[in-house]
């Protein structure tokens, strides 16, 4: 990727300057706060307080702090019993998100269901009249993204993605941004990322369905299933469900990762990687098949457990996925984390630490052109947390710093990673058109037949 340092300083000290005034001093932010605070807000998946399934809960917690909270859906009436119990019990209490949307219309839904379910009930939401947080990663599908983002436009409603690293862990993956795009690693930047590896165990005995709980309804959309703790509580292991770590933490990392590189809003051009599956996965496996329900495997986890994948972008740059980065040299080793390399130097992110040689070099006046370079970057609001730049956007109606748009491109490029797994092949990728070039066994992998039963 090419930039200009000099034309990049330029573009971003106008902005730096309004945007170095404390948004939180203003009227302006006094009168969205109590805005905010006349809101009303339905939880939608919030998993259980001991052993929980997924973030729902916290991050419902987090909107609470900032509107009104009303109500609270899960298929488990333990979780909603919980969760309403620390409200006050003061909550409505449902099963079924279409009746809680049809009776309570509320102002803000956040979603903190397993994967599969997001998309569905983002819709329904959107369709209702709510403004919507919505827990990573967006999508099971590449359609999915596709779909979400129409309706997004189509209702004008806010939509923040929970790829908190856009927001918060102070703020050092946008400053890496800042470095990669202010020209300060050279030309010619390439990312390396690291996600971790996912567990390959199983197959699993079925058990029975724990009291309370709807499994048909946790099911949803996706095909008939057994009960199993394994399913329930580890969920993004299985394909039906979630994308394993490829959208676990591809959704943080490859994000960051894309955005860096200038292509948050288009996506890679071509795929092709190597990996290994689940060991209920036999080789050469049609998940189409699976996903269509001609086809079943043992109750066991089916996501890639290790894997090594190039991206290659339209404007030259390149992103390396792996479980494990390891450089040929072995004095780069990490398990987690983002690599920018350019022709000039190289640093190093994660969600502990910023480093390299162009971080440490950095003068004052750098340091003065990075930060304003964050507040461009950040749309000129306080970086005062994820969920709070959603609310702030709620007052100004305006898209906020996890937008559905790019998120849908960075779960693309997650899902492109996890077809060219599944197909074992190089893809080609046309990011105007949204779908492969002249290969029908790929498509048809951008999406999936669903039960109707309980979709809105």
């Amino acid at each position: 990727m090419k930039r200009n340092r000099r034309d990049f300083l330029k573009t971003t000290a106008a902005a730096g300057a309004a945007a170095s005034i404390p948004y939180f001093w203003t009227a302006d932010y006094a009168r969205a706060q109590d805005a905010n605070s006349k809101r009303t807000v339905a939880a939608i998946g919030v998993g259980g307080s001991r052993g929980r399934y997924n973030q729902g809960g916290a991050v419902a917690n987090r909107a609470a702090q900032l509107a009104q909270m009303i109500a609270v859906c899960d298929v488990d009436a333990l979780h909603t019993a919980e969760f309403s119990a620390k409200h006050g019990g003061k909550l409505a209490e449902y099963v079924d998100y279409r009746e809680l949307l049809a009776k309570e219309k509320p102002d803000v839904v956040t979603i903190g269901t397993p994967d599969h379910w997001h998309v569905p009930i983002a819709i329904a939401a959107l369709r209702a009249g709510c403004d919507v947080y919505c827990e990573k990663p967006l999508t099971l599908t590449i359609d999915e993204g596709k779909q979400v983002s129409k309706v997004v436009k189509e209702t004008g409603k806010v939509f923040q993605v929970g790829t908190q690293q856009r927001s918060e862990n102070n703020a050092d993956f946008l400053k890496a941004i800042a470095l990669v795009q202010g020209g300060y690693l050279g030309d010619n930047v390439n990312a390396y990322v690291a996600i971790g590896g996912a567990p390959g165990n199983g197959p699993f005995e079925p058990q029975e369905v724990p009291e309370g709980l709807n499994w048909d309804f946790w099911i949803g959309p996706a095909n008939e299933a057994p009960y199993m703790e394994q399913r329930r509580k580890e969920f993004r292991w299985f394909l039906e469900y979630s994308g394993g770590k490829m959208t676990d933490w591809g959704a943080h990392h490859i994000d960051i990762a894309q955005w860096a590189l200038g292509c948050d809003k288009t996506g890679p051009t071509e795929v092709s990687g190597t990996g290994k599956f689940g060991v209920v996965v036999p080789d050469k496996f049609d998940f189409n098949a699976l996903f269509t329900g001609k086809e079943k495997l043992p109750d066991g986890f089916n996501a890639a457990t290790e894997f090594d994948i190039d991206l290659g972008f339209a404007n030259g740059s390149t992103m390396k996925v792996t479980d494990h980065y390891k450089s040929e040299d072995g004095k780069t080793d990490f398990d987690n984390g983002i690599l920018f390399v350019g022709d000039k130097g190289r640093i190093f992110v994660n969600r502990g630490k910023l480093t390299g040689a162009p971080v440490e070099d950095l003068t004052d006046a750098d340091r003065k052109n990075i930060d304003e370079a964050v507040a461009k970057l950040y749309k000129g609001k306080p970086l005062k947390g994820h969920m709070q730049n959603f609310f702030d956007c709620l007052e100004d109606r305006t898209d906020p710093i996890s937008d559905v748009y790019t998120h849908h491109r960075t779960m693309t490029s997650c899902h492109l990673c996890n077809i060219t797994l599944m197909l074992g092949r190089k893809l080609q990728w046309n990011p105007e058109t949204e779908d492969f070039v002249n290969d029908e066994q790929a498509s048809a992998l951008m999406s999936r037949p669903s039960r109707s039963e309980y979709l809105a």
